[in-house]
């Protein structure tokens, strides 16, 4: 069969496993990649050309020169598909699909991928339980939702791929306060309710709109909270059979299936409120899991995220048949800390249990995988209690772990 060629766009370092399996399915790969990524370990035996963009600031590029620069790629190449490997990235895949006419997902889809404004309202549209929020274009109506909804509320950007630049506020002279720096860039950010709960993230697969994988965990440590207080990010997947996994397991086919989803890895985040005991939905991405989510998934599962998405993509373009192994029904743990040194000693961290360390400079990662979901959460009290105590670097970290 002939050979496709599939371009990666990734401003962030990550997508290793994607990029090799593709080769190993006798592709073509091309990477476009952020200038200031070009000495790091890419998969380069799997990789036939690459581009670098320089980034305005991080993540991002000159759209106009990205287009410029892949219509004379196009000129002398035949692209059957563009893949963004990043949350940052998917806005820039969508851009070339849609300017190239190449298939895949574009710039209207996207959007209830990336932006949380349109995922919000959308998923409202749709009769999935989000918590109460408002744009934050008009005074009249942010003023109306403030004196409707009961403080606190979070004032959260609408593209961001993290916890980052997310504010918690408790007074409407704050929120005015808050909204008057911004300036120009208001429009860029929500209004939402905060809702106490647990957090709970899906990771999930999906081909031809049906969901061929899914694996669901519970955030012990929420993303915003690590963000914002440093600390310990820590996750542990859920039983396949229990009621919590089949509660989330519905509530994300329900959102794909609304959001037009038709193919490829997705990770989903959902709260439990502590008030009513029901699932939120609180956005998604139509990409892999970050902070080596996939590290998690695998260890529970045997189902490597990365190499699925490529399997799904190679079949989508081969016209072949694509079904995922039956998956393994262990539990995993993943726990990552920011920390004083460069390297870590992993030495009092070893352990029956312990999957892998993970390779993340001046941080501590470890994945945990066992029959029995009690010693997971053992392992990562038992650890978060050291590093703690002993390790912790209490800044907040300058940039996200990749995967």
């Amino acid at each position: 069969m002939e050979k496709k060629t599939i371009v990666c766009i990734s401003c962030y370092y990550k997508g290793y496993d994607f990029m090799d399996e593709m080769k190993n399915l006798d592709n073509k790969v091309i990477l476009v990649t952020s200038e200031n990524l070009k000495e790091k370990n890419w998969p380069w035996h799997a990789i036939d050309e690459v581009f670098y963009m320089p980034e305005l600031k991080p993540s991002v590029w000159n759209l106009d020169h990205l287009i410029q620069g892949f219509s004379h790629l196009m000129q002398t190449r035949k692209v059957d598909a563009v893949v963004a490997l990043d949350d940052y990235d998917v806005e820039k895949a969508a851009l070339i699909r849609e300017t190239f006419r190449i298939p895949g997902m574009g710039q209207t889809t996207h959007r209830y991928f990336r932006d949380k404004l349109a995922m919000r309202q959308k998923a409202k549209d749709s009769g999935i339980n989000v918590p109460e929020f408002t744009a934050v274009f008009n005074n009249d109506e942010v003023n109306l939702f403030v004196d409707k909804v009961s403080p606190p509320w979070v004032l959260k950007p609408r593209s961001e791929a993290s916890a980052s630049g997310i504010k918690k506020l408790t007074s409407k002279e704050d929120l005015w306060e808050e909204l008057n720096k911004l300036g120009e860039e208001r429009h860029l950010f929500l209004l939402e309710s905060f809702k106490p709960g647990d957090v709970y993230h899906v990771d999930s697969l999906t081909f031809n709109k049906d969901t061929a994988f899914t694996s669901a965990s519970k955030y012990l440590a929420p993303p915003m909270q690590v963000s914002h207080e440093g600390g310990v990010f820590r996750t542990k997947t859920l039983g396949r059979y229990s009621e919590e996994f089949k509660a989330l397991e519905a509530a994300n086919i329900k959102v794909l299936s609304s959001f037009g989803l038709m193919h490829g890895a997705t990770h989903t985040e959902f709260i439990k409120s502590n008030e009513d005991d029901k699932y939120y939905f609180l956005e998604t991405s139509s990409r892999v899991g970050g902070a080596h989510i996939p590290d998690l998934v695998e260890a529970s599962s045997s189902i490597n995220i990365w190499r699925e998405w490529a399997r799904i993509e190679d079949a989508l373009l081969k016209g072949k048949h694509y079904e995922v192994s039956k998956p393994t029904g262990y539990y995993s743990g993943l726990i990552i800390a920011l920390i004083k040194n460069k390297n870590p000693d992993y030495g009092e961290f070893e352990s029956p249990e312990t999957v892998k360390f993970l390779p993340i400079e001046h941080h501590v990662g470890i994945v945990y995988k066992s029959n029995d979901p009690i010693i997971i959460q053992e392992r990562l009290d038992s650890a978060a209690e050291k590093i703690l105590a002993e390790m912790l670097n209490i800044l907040p970290p300058k940039s996200k772990p990749t995967s």
